[in-house]
């Protein structure tokens, strides 16, 4: 089967490690299933898979992607697949099992023609949504539902800061609050990427660290040391920074000082449920909502897609198709 797949890790030049060609088709274990994959969705973990970040070396090669869309081949049902994978005994909430993986960690990946998963990883995809909307619920608007709806304690007319407003979790944390009457205001680098913001239903946007008109009830963070500083001094006393990635690195000044002194709260979110991702597509057949996609692409161009991720050229979510 055609795939994208990592050979090695290439910790300073990740794409120098990325292949697209032949894999093995891949045999579905007991309690298994196959999914024929139509549409997968970027994330940032491809690019810590090719620069060897949560992976193993004697994991490689490793098919990237942790989700997708497509149809289950035992019962020819259209599909989205929950890309966590907790342990065969675990019950509860699957992001807390210690010994959880995503796909493309223990498991090869979703940027395939076929990727196997446990029966009770997949849902039925939504017959309001095409195979390429549906691609981008699993991962991405899945943390940043859990981040806003689970983590954040938010509640309808208190506002909250999207830090990075061009992301796919940041993105669908600006229309998730946005429809679930939340004030939404975002940052972003450039003029271009802030009007956008706007446009996607941020009721405000403004540059890179500048300074905010009032302070806010939450921050959704997913870039990490270029604007945590930043993320600290925009909450109100007693305010609370959800935090589901750092993209520019995971070492930020901790600005303990502050964060005792006005008792903030420093939540971390990852991912989200099964059932999360059940509410997550009751939510969006309630208001309407879609995930912006900003380019579909065949799986023959993938690199472009991660180089464009990987430099911040995008809007939204960038989608594979098979």
């Amino acid at each position: 089967m055609r795939a994208a797949y990592a050979t090695t890790a290439t910790p300073d030049n990740p794409l120098a490690g990325l292949v697209v060609g032949e894999r093995p088709d891949p045999v579905a274990l007991e309690g298994w299933t196959t999914v024929q994959v139509k549409a997968a969705s970027l994330n940032h973990h491809d690019l810590w898979t090719l620069r060897g970040v949560g992976i193993s070396a004697d994991r490689f090669p490793m098919t990237l992607g942790c989700d997708a869309a497509g149809i289950d081949e035992s019962t020819g049902a259209e599909v989205v697949v929950h890309s966590v994978i907790s342990s065969e005994d675990w019950s509860g909430d699957e992001t807390l099992d210690p010994g959880r993986s995503l796909l493309s960690e223990k498991h090869q990946g979703s940027l395939a023609e076929r990727v196997i998963v446990p029966k009770r990883n997949v849902v039925p995809k939504p017959v309001e949504l095409s195979f390429e909307e549906a691609a981008c619920l699993p991962t991405a608007w899945l943390t940043a539902y859990r981040m806003l709806f689970v983590n954040s304690e938010l509640r309808p007319g208190q506002t909250v800061l999207v830090q990075g407003a061009s992301g796919g979790v940041a993105t669908a944390c600006i229309t998730l609050a946005r429809a679930a009457g939340i004030r939404v205001w975002a940052t972003a680098r450039s003029e271009a990427k802030q009007a956008r913001a706007l446009e996607i239903g941020a009721h405000a946007s403004f540059a890179s660290g500048a300074r905010l008109p009032e302070k806010v009830d939450a921050v959704m963070e997913t870039i990490g040391e270029a604007t945590w500083g930043h993320s600290t001094r925009s909450l109100r006393p007693g305010g609370r920074i959800v935090i589901s990635g750092a993209t520019t690195g995971s070492n930020p000044p901790a600005d303990l000082s502050r964060i005792f002194f006005l008792q903030l709260q420093v939540v971390g979110s990852t991912m989200g449920t099964k059932q999360e991702l059940h509410d997550l597509v009751g939510f969006m057949r309630a208001t309407g909502i879609r995930p912006l996609i900003d380019r579909v692409i065949p799986l023959e161009q993938i690199a472009d897609g991660l180089a464009a991720m990987e430099s911040g050229d995008l809007v939204g979510k960038i989608v594979i198709t098979l």
